[in-house]
């Protein structure tokens, strides 16, 4: 039971840093950035996302233990 909380978790992780990365780039796009850019924002909003994950895990994790 705790792997399948594990992965859907995970999953939901993912499906969030994709969506907030897309919406990155689609705003980039209609600022008027170029593609290269708009991969960049996007990528970075992606890491950022994905960052926030790992150190709210991590804090839940010190505070149950």
């Amino acid at each position: 039971m705790t792997i399948a909380v594990i992965l859907l978790a995970s999953g939901l992780v993912i499906v969030i840093a994709l969506l907030a990365a897309a919406g990155a780039a689609t705003l980039a796009r209609m600022d008027g950035a170029t593609y290269p850019t708009a991969l960049t924002r996007a990528a970075t909003a992606f890491a950022t996302v994905i960052t926030l994950a790992a150190a709210v895990t991590a804090a839940l994790a010190a505070l149950f233990t």
